[in-house]
């Protein structure tokens, strides 16, 4: 194996920002995205360091957390969630000085959904997210995807990653150590033994969970179903548990950062939309692993790379927006005459721009019909729309609206 080279993470300049005048800072995302190597390069290592990962510091914490707290300044605590009472420890030393950058914490799950963790921390807490690596932090450019859509314009491209390379940077997805793995055999080996660590060992540190051993052959439905509308019934169903504990099963592999959830975008414009949210793995790496779909075979089958590519797309879009100076909300757009759109972002001043993700080299003015209804329900307040496609040329199909290279994510 190739050693993993040292990645600029985009949202390390946040990080600092938020130590300078926040006394806790918690920084979430999936496990082995890269959130030890980045928490540990603050300050040169001058902070104190401990992780809950080791059983002797984890025991203490969760028997005796204030004592645990108590003494500590200026630590930086890793995967917290193992034991989410120290976070009201940690709530009371703040109380008792409120110092900037006292805590630094990670966490594999999202500790901020549980509302006793969420009330006790508002105004004391800073929370970013850290997802694995975008492309552009892999390339090493800073892209200027969301400032250009904004401002009415077609992203540029880029020429190198387009046709075979494409499906091999979707395939591979953005955690670090599979990037550094020299063979896609070995890439898929890990993947696959991340996703069952996922399901057994980590999901056991936020919840009790009923029939953990069939939670590999669900999570294999959900794979199954990426960039899809999710039927909570149909997916419990599928391993004998009811629609309430199906919805259960989703939000707790959301809090453990292995899918996401995209909800519906509405406008009172438009009276007969879907209202159901999308399901989309948070990594394509991980989902071609759990899908079996290797570089080759997701060449050979468009419609499986399709799904693969869409979610590769929102999780792109997703990495950008944890950094983003715009402050986004992602949906997904469907009406009941099938018009639809892969990604709507909503900025906080209500201007729209409109995403679709297509798996070819060639688009027609067909491809943007659900962009179109978009269009005419934002009025006034859409900024773009954008048919992704694997080409290297912005290509503009009328007002507001163009076919833009899916490198443009990156460039």
């Amino acid at each position: 194996m190739t050693e993993a080279p040292a990645y600029r993470r985009f949202i390390e300049s946040r990080m600092r920002e938020a130590l300078s005048d926040t006394p806790v800072v918690l920084i979430v995302g999936p496990r082995r995205a890269g959130k030890t190597t980045l928490v540990k390069a603050v300050e040169g290592g001058s902070r104190r360091y401990i992780t809950l990962d080791d059983q002797t510091a984890l025991d203490a914490a969760r028997v005796d957390p204030v004592g645990f707290v108590r003494g500590l300044d200026r630590a930086t605590i890793d995967e917290v969630q193992r034991a989410p009472d120290l976070l009201l420890a940690i709530k009371k030393t703040v109380d008792e000085d409120r110092r900037p950058g006292r805590f630094l914490l990670t966490g594999s799950a999202n500790v901020m959904t549980l509302p006793h963790v969420a009330d006790s921390l508002a105004g004391r807490i800073e929370t970013l997210r850290l997802m694995p690596l975008a492309r552009a932090e892999v390339e090493g450019r800073v892209p200027a995807f969301f400032d250009r859509l904004f401002e009415g314009e077609a992203p540029p491209g880029d020429a190198g990653t387009l046709g075979d390379a494409l499906v091999a940077a979707v395939v591979t997805g953005g955690f670090p150590e599979v990037i550094a793995r020299d063979t896609e055999r070995r890439r898929q080996d890990w993947a696959r033994s991340y996703l069952a660590s996922i399901l057994t060992r980590d999901l056991r540190d936020i919840a009790e969970v009923e029939r953990l051993t069939e939670l590999p052959r669900f999570a294999r439905l959900l794979a199954e179903h990426s960039g899809k509308l999710v039927n909570y019934s149909a997916f419990g169903g599928a391993i004998g548990v009811s629609y309430k504990t199906g919805q259960r099963y989703i939000g707790l592999l959301e809090q453990v950062f292995l899918i996401a959830t995209l909800q519906p975008w509405f406008s009172n414009r438009i009276k007969r939309i879907v209202k159901t949210p999308k399901l989309h793995f948070v990594d394509s790496g991980i989902l071609a692993a759990a899908r079996g779909l290797t570089f080759h075979r997701a060449k050979a089958d468009r419609n499986a790379f399709g799904a693969l590519l869409e979610t590769f797309v929102v999780a792109e879009a997703m990495k950008l927006m944890s950094w983003s100076d715009h402050r986004l909300t992602p949906y997904h757009f469907r009406d009941q005459q099938r018009h639809e759109v892969d990604l709507v972002l909503e900025r906080d001043d209500g201007m729209v721009v409109g995403i679709e993700v297509k798996a070819g080299a060639t688009v027609t003015a067909a491809d943007f019909s659900g962009l179109r209804v978009l269009r005419q329900a934002c009025g006034e307040k859409f900024a773009f729309g954008a048919v992704l496609y694997d080409g290297d040329t912005p290509v503009p199909f009328g007002a507001r609206l163009a076919a833009v290279p899916i490198s443009s994510l990156w460039h």
